[in-house]
């Protein structure tokens, strides 16, 4: 399975697609038009290890929401992620049996290394 979740809206996404080979063998899911669904959550939870991975605490709502202040469950993540999705960490690559979650310049460059190995 080859599967991008992004916001054609991020500008910080578009550049990182742009910047990948081979984009023309994923499926892209805009996250904002298309929600994703709890089993796409699910197996992004499992590949990565823990909703919490999956999490982006630098979401203008994680803050607005004080959500700073608490301590969040693993279920907490979770319904957070599926409530909005401001808060699933963007772009989430998923290519043959690999994840790769967020935009840090060192999660962009293993997803183009892996990418361009193949």
């Amino acid at each position: 399975m080859r599967k991008i979740y992004h916001l054609k809206t991020c500008s910080t996404c578009q550049r990182i697609l742009k910047s990948l080979p081979q984009l023309d063998t994923f499926q892209l899911q805009d996250i904002k038009t298309e929600p994703m669904a709890v089993k796409q959550v699910e197996e992004m939870a499992q590949m990565a290890g823990s909703y919490e991975a999956l999490f982006s605490k630098r979401a203008t709502l994680y803050k607005e929401m004080g959500l700073k202040d608490e301590k969040l469950s693993e279920a907490d993540f979770k319904r957070y992620i599926l409530e909005h999705y401001t808060f699933l960490s963007r772009p989430v690559i998923i290519a043959d049996g690999q994840i790769f979650v967020g935009n840090s310049p060192k999660v962009v460059q293993q997803a183009i290394a892996f990418l361009s190995h193949e």
